[in-house]
């Protein structure tokens, strides 16, 4: 038995910077995503929660309070049901990304028909490599270079593959990402995605509700007085860079038989996705051999996508997406409402962001049939997500 597998809503809480005056520095992980999975069966109330048929949740961080099989923590903490059950899910930025394919995938070939997808990465409490244990053999093998376990150094190695890229461009593309952000705040686009969150600061409990992150007031000037902090003299810097953050958030799929149930409205389907792997020095590539691949595969080229969001992980890798497939760099239906540089990028959790702005894209421009969720993937991966107009 085969059917479609339909995204019905997606929920998140505001995305905070990782810091110790971050709005979460004093909340744990789990609790956020406890707080999103509520609010999505709040927003959906016709659906039982203890209907749910699984709850796949990523992490990078595997530690802690994002850890002890999370989606299993996550069923029980949510208060869904004991009969629910739950797994975790890494695969560093693509952990949200993974989470949500395999449950369309489950609702795909008949096994589910409800299920919860996203993702959480507190970097405040568990900043990036703290807690691994890189295998030497890595290095003493030469199975990759050491830049390879640096994300910074491995977007330099993009602009040494790619001179043509300067970063002047860079500069452009990221203020770019902080003025569409700012519009899409202002625009209310965020506002369906973005829930309030209780949290505990030095001066007592604050409700926080909007994304902590951006900088609307950005200019060239500012961004170009920056340094890299990767190499001297380099082109990547913490202006064209994502932040390091802390957010969660997931989304509620589908059956066509829990849609005829419950009364759900299906706002886009699934059609297909791809994972690559490529070299890890220049994992910031990785978006173009993937989206190429599931391009290819569903007789499609560029130019058929109506809406493409890209996780900004680094500007150099978006520009190079961009020059590849032949968009202008302030190609209109390319992260029209901004992006990871300015609102942030905490790992596992932004395919969740993602996918909740081409549903928002495709609810607004009825027109538009198509989108594209894409990223680059920490070691050397890629990820590609195909969606369509339910």
């Amino acid at each position: 038995m085969t059917g479609d597998a339909y995204y019905i809503d997606g929920v998140r809480v505001p995305i905070g910077r990782a810091k110790d005056t971050g709005y979460y520095a004093q909340t744990r992980a789990d609790d956020m995503a406890v707080r999103s999975i509520r609010a999505l069966l709040e927003r959906n109330p016709t659906v039982p929660p203890s209907r749910i048929d699984d709850v796949a949740w990523a992490a990078t961080a595997q530690v802690g309070d994002q850890g002890l099989t999370l989606g299993r923590s996550l069923a029980i903490l949510a208060g869904l049901g004991k009969e629910v059950p739950g797994y975790a899910i890494d695969r560093m930025c693509a952990g949200a990304v993974t989470a949500i394919v395999n449950s369309a995938n489950a609702i795909r070939v008949g096994a589910q028909d409800l299920v919860l997808a996203g993702g959480v990465e507190h970097m405040g409490g568990h900043p990036m490599a703290s807690e691994v244990d890189p295998n030497p053999r890595f290095l003493s093998d030469k199975l990759v270079d050491p830049s390879a376990l640096v994300m910074g150094n491995t977007a330099e190695n993009l602009h040494d593959h790619h001179p043509e890229i300067a970063r002047e461009r860079c500069d452009e593309y990221a203020l770019q990402s902080q003025e569409r952000t700012g519009k899409a705040q202002a625009n209310g686009i965020f506002d369906t995605h973005v829930v309030p969150m209780t949290v505990r600061s030095p001066d007592g409990w604050r409700v926080v509700d909007v994304d902590e992150h951006p900088r609307p007031g950005t200019s060239m000037q500012d961004l170009q007085k920056l340094e890299s902090p990767f190499r001297p003299g380099g082109f990547v810097t913490a202006g064209n860079a994502a932040g390091l953050n802390d957010g969660a958030g997931g989304v509620l799929l589908a059956s066509q038989a829990a849609v005829d149930e419950f009364g759900l409205t299906p706002r886009m389907k699934m059609v297909d996705y791809a994972f690559v792997g490529l070299e890890p020095e220049t994992m910031g590539f990785g978006p173009v051999p993937a989206t190429e691949k599931l391009l290819a595969r569903n007789g499609l080229d560029i130019g058929d996508l109506d809406v493409i969001d890209m996780n900004e992980a680094f500007a150099v890798q978006c520009v190079a997406f961009l020059d590849h497939f032949g968009l202008p760099l302030d190609s209109d239906h390319v992260n029209p409402y901004g992006g990871a540089i300015a609102m942030g990028h905490p790992l596992a959790f932004s395919g969740a962001r993602m996918a909740m702005q081409i549903a928002t894209y495709l609810e607004r421009n009825p027109e538009a049939q198509r989108g594209l969720n894409t990223m680059c993937v920490g070691l050397g991966m890629g990820a590609a997500v195909l969606w369509e107009r339910a």
